[in-house]
């Protein structure tokens, strides 16, 4: 079994809160700047965790 390391597990958590974020804003609120903000960071935070696994592992 392969083993990641913690900054993986860390950036796989920053993906998965950008996404519970991204949903949150885009239905509870009328914040659209801060949306996209949290979106295009949890793009370029999953683009990173898949070239990083593809890459490392």
């Amino acid at each position: 079994m392969v083993s990641y390391p913690p900054l993986w597990y860390g950036l796989l958590f920053v993906v998965s809160i950008c996404g519970v974020a991204t949903w949150y804003l885009r239905n509870f609120t009328t914040k659209v700047e801060l949306t996209k903000l949290i979106a295009f960071s949890g793009i370029i935070s999953m683009i990173s965790l898949l070239s990083w696994t593809l890459s490392e592992f």
